[in-house]
Formats: structure tokens, sequence, C-alpha cells
């Protein structure tokens, strides 16, 4: 009893710490900068918002145990509104307000990615994004962009791989967003792998959002249907499926991990997507459940989700490259975070080995039963299409 009360009353001060650390100007304490890119409002901040979260609750944490290299870390949050002209012009704004800015952290989306990155690699500047899953991002600015979750050629992998296995699945039909580099690209990697298993693909239907429902006209019968959606238009797809009276098993990537839009359809069941943690209440690893708790307390009224936990990691994993260099110059991050191996985080071991900017990473299938997620399989792909 007595150690449930301390518990609960250290659970109680922390929350307090951490709500007066929310209101406070992180800016003006001395010490590191690190640039939060991240959008707020529009199509991407159902992503964008959790992981901003989790990244600001790794860095009240380090500053609650001292900080980096003996000073407070600082963080300046950049909103783009989701749309790329803006945040390209705001992060540069940054970065001429703020000079001392060490690295930049953030985003969830490939081309949102591109709009930031030849201004964070003009001024020199270290681009780790947190959720952007495209594994030909490094290639835009080698040596200076790194990722801190998985690529897409893997995810789409490990979907074709299961659905084949667990699903039984020979034919697939396949639903994609037009309008998206990381849906477009997506759908190409499960392509090319559920077809090198013996698959077949028997329809392809691109759409754009608002005009699903022409891209469901006439579809054929198949096993299971690979849905290549983005965060805006992910649940509204899966139901207009079932509205159709199509009840093949839905399959699609992390564009799908939302937890509070499918609580809205409690009647949507056979949904599956990869995902790059599960973090519901069952999952026993205590790394998992030392965030998940930290989480709630930050932030009462929200569950951590994957974006949560990806943003947290990669606020961590900066301050570790910035640790390893000994200095919070741009100049040596890069080096220092190319050399970081077997980085415990809560999305799983991260290492860059062999030069790689992507981390080899596990891959979580979720499914949704009844609206509500639940725990299906961690796995890593046998075969990776190339990016």
């Amino acid at each position: 009893m007595l150690r449930s009360l301390i518990c609960s009353l250290f659970v109680t001060a922390f929350a307090a710490f951490l709500w007066q650390a929310e209101s406070a100007d992180a800016d003006q304490a001395p010490g590191a900068l690190i640039g939060l890119i991240y959008n707020q409002s529009g199509s991407q901040a159902q992503l964008d918002i959790p992981s901003s979260r989790g990244a600001r609750l790794a860095l009240r944490q380090i500053n609650q145990n001292g900080g980096l290299l003996g000073q407070p870390v600082q963080w300046s949050l950049v909103d783009g509104r989701s749309d790329a002209k803006l945040l390209r012009r705001k992060t540069a704004e940054l970065i001429k307000k703020r000079p001392s800015t060490s690295a930049l952290i953030g985003l969830s989306d490939t081309d949102m990615v591109l709009a930031v990155a030849p201004v964070a690699e003009r001024d020199g500047r270290i681009l780790v994004t947190s959720g952007a899953t495209s594994p030909r991002l490094p290639a835009a600015m080698p040596g200076h962009l790194f990722l801190a979750c998985f690529g897409d050629n893997v995810q789409a992998a490990v979907a074709a791989e299961w659905s084949h296995r667990t699903l039984s699945a020979r034919t697939a039909v396949i639903l994609f967003n037009d309008s998206m580099s990381y849906t477009q690209l997506l759908q190409g990697y499960f392509s090319a792998r559920f077809e090198q298993l013996g698959g077949r693909v028997l329809a392809r239907r691109n759409y754009v959002p608002g005009d699903q429902e022409s891209a469901l006209s006439g579809l054929p019968q198949a096993d299971m249907i690979f849905m290549s959606a983005g965060p805006g238009e992910a649940v509204q797809l899966a139901a207009l499926l079932r509205a159709k009276g199509i009840t093949a098993p839905i399959v699609g990537g992390d564009g799908l991990d939302l937890e509070k839009a499918w609580l809205k359809q409690p009647n949507m069941n056979d949904v599956y997507f990869t995902t790059h943690v599960y973090l519901g209440a069952d999952n026993p690893d205590p790394v998992v459940r030392a965030f998940h708790e930290a989480y709630l307390a930050a932030y009462p009224n929200s569950a951590p989700d994957a974006f949560s936990a990806l943003g947290y990691d990669t606020a961590r994993l900066i301050s570790a490259a910035i640790v390893s260099a000994g200095s919070a110059d741009p100049s040596g991050l890069g080096v220092a975070l190319s050399g970081i191996d077997d980085f415990k985080g809560v999305t799983g071991k991260i290492s860059y080995a062999g030069g790689s900017a992507i981390p080899k990473k596990t891959v979580s299938i979720v499914g949704i039963t009844g609206g509500k997620r639940r725990f299906v399989a961690k796995m890593m792909p046998a075969v990776v299409p190339p990016p």
C-alpha cells in the first residue's frame, strides 16, 4: 500500500513538472538547441502532434537528469501546418533566427521531409525524420538525412510475407492514394514482394482524397485488400469498403495507425497494419511500459501511439549523438549518429550499420477488432525490395 502511494505521488509530481515545462520558454535557456519540425494542424497533424509530444517528453526527461554536456537542452517547435512551402520557409527562419540550432528532427511524411531537406543541407544541419519512411530519402541529402524509423520497403515486405503466410492470401487488390509519395512507394514495394511470393495483384486502383468512392467501383474479388492510404482518409476508406459489402481482410502500412479514429468504428474488423511498435496496455516490455506511463503522466488526455514513441526515440537518438560527439556543434553530428549501435528505443534497437542512414528494425503488425487495436505479430522480412 505504501509503495503504491509513493509511486502515485511520484507520477503526480512528475506530471506537474512536465506541465510546468510545457509552458516554459525552453528556447531561452543555454545549451544545445534542437529544432522540432512538426505539423500541428492540417492533414499531417494526426501523426505529427503525438510525435512532437513524444519528442518534448524525451527532452524534458533529459533536462530532469542533468541535460546534455552539463547544460539544459533547448528546443524550438516549427509548425508547418501541413503546407510544404510554409514548412520550408519556417524552417529556414528558425535557423536564421537561432543559428546555434544543432540539428532538426521530426516529420512523418516523405513530401514534407523533401521540402525541408534542402534547407537543412544548405545550412549544414542534420535532419533526422522520426516517421517519414521512404528508403529513398537519405539519397536526397547524403550524410545529413537519417531515418529513426524503418523504411517503407521493409514494412511493405512484412505486410506481403505475413499476408501470404498467415492470411493465405494469393490474390490482392491494391488501393492507393495517388497524391502522396509515401502511399505511391508503399504499394509498389508491397506489390513487388507479394508477386515475388507467387501472389497475383488482380487490380490496382489509385484515388485522391475526397474521391475514394470512384476507385471502388467494380473491384474484383480477392483474398485481401492492400490499402496504401494516408492518415487523412484511411479509416473512411476502410468504412467505404465495408459499406459496399467487401469483407476481405484489409492490410495497410503505418498510415493506418490511428487509434482514436478506429475507436469511432466499433463494427470494424479484419483490418491489419504494419507499424513501429504496439503500445497497448497488454505489452509487457518494460521499456514500452515506462514510456507509456510517462507519456500519460505528461499528457493525461492523450494515449501514446507509435508516432509518439518515434518522436521520443528520435529526440533521445540525436541527444545521444550530441553526447557521443562531445559537442552540440552541427558539424560533428553526422559522424556521431552514424556510429550509434544498439541504441535501445521504445520502437526497438537502432543501429546505423554499414554506413546506412536507415536503421534495421523489427516491424509490428497490429489488428483492428471491434474498432480496437490488438497485437498480432512482430517480424523482420525475409527479403526486402530495393529502394
